[in-house]
């Protein structure tokens, strides 16, 4: 399976440090309104940036295109992919189907995503968040989207075991903003929104932001507009031969979290976790315990 290629804002992220001021001053202002902002002409780009046409060229050049439009046409392609409906997405599958057998070539498309997520994970931006996630002083608040409200649950369930204060948000939006009364600089915000972003997500971001809230998000490839207001961010690769995305790229993540939360909380997890197995055995919610 050919390798899924980055997003232009994954590459922007990877190599800003390599970028000049100037250059840095160009992509700062994609960011702010991506991807709309990289769909005008190359005078119109240089201009919204304040900053000149050679450094338009030269920045897509660093970020390893031909020229502006090689960067912009992969711009228009991920717009593409965006908003792709699941059937056209099953549509296009099946049109590059082959002989293989539909458990291979989805095991296949996984692998993938699971190589090239790990390829562009920041490690640092790994250990921020254990180190945040572990400190017990931090309520931590989850909301996963339709597709993945199961992410969260998962990553709740776990943390639930490991700390205290830990709370998994309504999935109805409407009850949101009585969690938002809580929250504020000691909380933290893990957020799941993949394609087909979700605008109940991004305002609940909008207003945990406006309460000085960390915000930690698990998205795609190409990020949701969350991103913009997260403190770290993780990008996943979702793509597969379904009419659904994958999230098997982000619980690899997620799972990888919980064993180093786990690690670094262990002597007070140890006691939280024998004390929930004696309430297990005394209720006899399992079989194995008398």
């Amino acid at each position: 399976m050919a390798e899924t290629l980055p997003s232009v804002k994954m590459r922007i992220q990877e190599r800003m440090e390599t970028l000049t001021p100037s250059e840095r001053q160009l992509v700062g202002a994609l960011l702010q309104d991506y991807p709309v902002s990289g769909l005008g002409s190359i005078t119109e780009v240089a201009r919204l940036a304040n900053v000149s046409t050679p450094t338009v060229i030269r920045t897509a050049r660093k970020l390893g295109f031909e020229g502006f439009p090689d960067m912009q046409g992969a711009i228009r392609d991920e717009i593409a992919a965006q908003i792709r409906e699941p059937i056209s997405r099953r549509d296009a599958g099946r049109a590059n189907t082959s002989d293989e057998h539909t458990l291979n070539q989805f095991a296949d498309a996984v692998s993938s995503n699971i190589h090239n997520t790990l390829q562009r994970l920041n490690p640092d931006v790994f250990d921020a968040v254990v180190k945040i996630l572990a400190d017990p002083k931090r309520h931590i608040y989850l909301a996963g989207g339709r597709i993945t409200r199961s992410n969260a649950d998962y990553f709740f369930n776990h943390l639930q075991i490991i700390r205290p204060n830990v709370t998994l948000l309504s999935q109805t939006p409407n009850v949101w903003p009585q969690y938002l009364l809580d929250m504020g600089r000691k909380s933290v915000l893990i957020l799941f929104d993949i394609r087909r972003y979700e605008t109940d997500m991004a305002r609940l971001a909008r207003l945990a932001r406006d309460r000085d809230c960390t915000i930690v998000l698990f998205t795609d490839q190409w990020g949701s507009p969350i991103s913009r207001l997260a403190d770290h961010c993780f990008h996943a690769l979702v793509e597969a031969p379904s009419s659904w995305d994958s999230t098997v790229a982000i619980m690899l993540i997620v799972e990888a979290l919980i064993a180093d939360i786990q690690a670094a909380r262990w002597e007070d997890s140890k006691g939280r976790i024998e004390e929930l197995e004696s309430m297990f055995g005394k209720t006899k919610l399992f079989r194995n315990q008398g």
